[in-house]
């Protein structure tokens, strides 16, 4: 016998329900199209989706602290380009990814201290941090590609195991430490509290700022650490790369559970949610359906899972109103 306590469990739990869409997906997909279920076209899609998976490993942990950053995009793209300009320069290698890597966690500091410490909207910061540094790529690029790329540093991102290209495995690794970290770190675990009453968290002596600083500095670090990586594994350091990630990567932390409200969402949600946004765009491909509908579905799948995220809310607290009478 099914024991039907553990199964409604089951299917109150978001991760499992996106489980369930992907698998439908993946039956669907493997008889629509002759091409789905082939191992490149596989590799393809979680290569797609990697950059995207691995930045939200840190979005997740911000948007549980009621946080998020609309400037990762743009963190990707100066990154990377900051990286390959002092490459050019003669800077060694190892030291040109540090220092590229810190920028962007230098980034996530600027933004978390206005947010934080200056009590500026995250929306308004962010979404200023996003013109910032997507005009100084360009002002540092004169708006041009940089490429070649020393061989070393290509390396990082085109090299392979067992076959499968290196970002793939980075973000699994990543995916799997965020998710444990968030679940069982008393210290990240923090953020619940904070997401989930701000003010409650700082009179149980929670160091509320701090971690909203470390957070914003956690997703620059990692959307910098995601543009070396990315400018390596093409071999060239784009000043267009990463428009519009931002979008794909909130509306993924939030199919996985996360709420813009803040205290809820984990790491593993983010990730199928990242997966579930990427397989939708690989089966618009092999449909042959217009490129241009593209952004128009990633904006339909935002907007319900915003509505998705309000009217569960919505129906918490009716639950939580009920269990108080």
């Amino acid at each position: 016998m099914i024991d039907t306590s553990v199964l409604k469990r089951l299917v109150r739990q978001r991760e499992f329900m996106i489980f369930l869409i992907i698998a439908g997906m993946f039956v669907i997909m493997s008889f629509v199209s002759p091409h789905f279920l082939t191992r490149g076209n596989l590799l393809a899609l979680l290569l797609g989706l990697s950059m995207e998976a691995m930045i939200a490993v840190a979005m997740t942990s911000l948007m549980v602290s009621g946080g998020f950053d609309m400037s990762v995009g743009s963190v990707v793209a100066f990154s990377g380009a900051f990286c390959a300009t002092l490459m050019r320069m003669g800077i060694p290698v190892p030291l040109a990814i540090v220092a590229g890597i810190g920028i962007g966690a230098c980034a996530g500091i600027m933004n978390g201290f206005i947010v934080a410490k200056i009590g500026i909207n995250p929306f308004v910061t962010t979404l200023a941090s996003l013109s910032i540094f997507r005009g100084l790529t360009m002002i540092i690029t004169q708006g041009r590609n940089i490429s070649p790329l020393p061989a070393a540093f290509n390396a990082i991102g085109q090299t392979r195991f067992f076959d499968i290209q290196s970002p793939i495995w980075i973000t699994l690794i990543l995916i799997i430490l965020g998710d444990i970290v968030l679940r069982k770190s008393r210290f990240f675990r923090q953020n619940y509290f904070i997401g989930g009453n701000e003010k409650t968290a700082r009179l149980s002596g929670i160091p509320v700022d701090k971690m909203k600083i470390l957070n914003y500095m956690l997703t620059g670090l990692f959307a910098g650490m995601a543009g070396i990586i990315l400018s390596s594994r093409l071999g060239t350091a784009s000043v267009t790369v990463g428009i519009g990630l931002e979008l794909r990567v909130i509306t993924a932390v939030i199919i996985g559970g996360a709420s813009l409200a803040g205290g809820e969402g984990t790491v593993l949600g983010a990730f199928l949610g990242s997966l579930l946004m990427a397989l939708i765009t690989n089966s618009l491909n092999l449909l042959n359906v217009d490129i241009h509908w593209h952004t128009f579905v990633i904006g339909s799948t935002l907007l319900t899972a915003v509505l998705i995220d309000r009217f569960g809310k919505i129906r918490r607290d009716k639950i939580k109103i009920n269990i108080l009478r």
